[in-house]
């Protein structure tokens, strides 16, 4: 054996001896959720021989310093008198000092230190590695992330291409907590959801294929902690923006002159244009065009076509963008049927003519047989007012008189 092997078979010899000290492995730092509980995972050694850890052995939890007078807030042997309830879950004879403390507050905040006490003198108190415990009052945040077709996605991207599959990954540091929490999706606006998750990992997926319904959804995934006072949530989310080819709706109504309209909706934003039959169309005096851009995939055009157009050229609305284009043939309106039209008298001007001659001709006659009738009723009446007056200047008569006389005698 050479001098550099003696020297490596001599450190593997003293790292053993040195792994037989007083020595314990512990978290450095522990988040605990306010009215949840803490758990801390410990495993220690011991200089002595093993013989003296026996299932009697006792572990002891000191808070914010060693003092056995001051600082011990729990004591295995008498878990009724301590400051914190728990247990220590680990068994000690086999060098596990793992314990989990419950209903913390922010009271439990501070540095911790293990005491481990034995048969045949064995006290210790680990003072080289210790536990800092954080009780906050909200749970931390889960993390949303976006892939496409298995890889991630940038998050100043964030951007996927209809058709392809999609997967939002939500994970949550898990801390101590019964039942453990529980992760769940919800969208802006609703659409049906299908996860799948791995709770032991504190690991959901969310996997589909994207369509354009799916863009500007906001997908949110919810942690959340069912504590005996109330539940706990926090959140987090992601926008999802689809990029995909034109979609397009059209509709025509007129007479004379017909208007039809259409939409065409796409991301990236959609150039739209009429087709007469096949060839673009623009503003003249036959067609009048007017565009309005209706959000920030959509946009509304309308076109205004002489009757002399409709019958002989094809209509077709189109729309394209990077990704792809749209187009549309529009359903004409059909031709104005003039004999049913005639039906009516306002079809034809002859007819409209001498439908206003009778009516002024029946309103002259009914005019004249009015005037007519009122001055007969006036020469009736005047000839009696005339009769009336010659029949009170006429002279009396002689029996009239022959009375007026008698009258005076009496």
């Amino acid at each position: 054996m050479n001098k550099a092997e003696k020297i490596i078979l001599f450190s593997f010899l003293l790292q053993g001896v040195c792994c037989r000290d007083f020595s314990i492995s512990l978290p450095e730092k522990i988040k605990a959720l306010s009215g949840s509980c803490v758990n801390i995972k410990c495993r220690f050694e011991i200089k002595e021989d093993d013989k003296y850890l026996t299932e009697s052995a006792r572990g002891c939890w000191l808070k914010n310093g060693t003092s056995l007078e001051k600082n011990v807030v729990f004591n295995s042997s008498s878990p009724k008198n301590n400051d914190l309830k728990g247990e220590i879950t680990g068994k000690l004879h086999e060098k596990n000092c793992t314990t989990i403390f419950y209903d913390v507050s922010s009271n439990h905040n501070g540095k911790y230190y293990f005491r481990i006490e034995g048969s045949g003198g064995l006290k210790y108190t680990y003072t080289g590695n210790i536990s800092t415990i954080n009780v906050i009052e909200s749970p931390p945040k889960p993390t949303v992330k976006l892939y496409e077709d298995e890889e991630e996605v940038l998050e100043d991207k964030q951007e996927v291409l209809e058709g392809s599959s999609v997967s939002l990954r939500c994970s949550a540091e898990s801390l101590c907590s019964s039942p453990p929490p529980t992760l769940t999706w919800s969208s802006t606006p609703r659409i049906p959801l299908s996860e799948s998750s791995r709770q032991q990992e504190l690991i959901s997926d969310l996997n589909f294929t994207a369509t354009h319904r799916h863009h500007r959804v906001t997908f949110t995934c919810t942690i959340t902690y069912q504590l005996q006072d109330k539940n706990k949530t926090a959140q987090d989310n992601i926008t999802l923006h689809v990029q995909y080819a034109p979609k397009i709706s059209s509709s025509c109504n007129g007479s004379d002159i017909t208007v039809c309209f259409c939409e065409v909706d796409g991301n990236p934003f959609p150039e739209l244009e009429w087709h007469l039959s096949g060839r673009p169309v623009t503003n003249s005096s036959n067609t009048f065009i007017s565009e309005e851009r209706l959000n920030s995939t959509g946009l509304r055009s309308s076109i205004t076509l002489h009757q002399s157009l409709i019958h002989t050229f094809t209509l077709e609305c189109v729309g394209n963008n990077t990704h792809g284009n749209a187009s549309q043939l529009l359903q004409m309106p059909p031709p104005v049927d003039r004999e049913f039209q005639c039906e009516s008298f306002l079809c034809d001007d002859g007819v409209a003519v001498a439908a206003v001659a009778v009516l002024v001709i029946m309103f002259c006659a009914i005019t004249c047989i009015c005037v007519r009738l009122s001055t007969k009723q006036k020469a009736q009446n005047e000839a009696a007012d005339t009769y009336a007056s010659l029949q009170l200047s006429a002279p009396p008569s002689e029996y009239e008189t022959l009375n007026i006389k008698r009258g005076d005698t009496q």
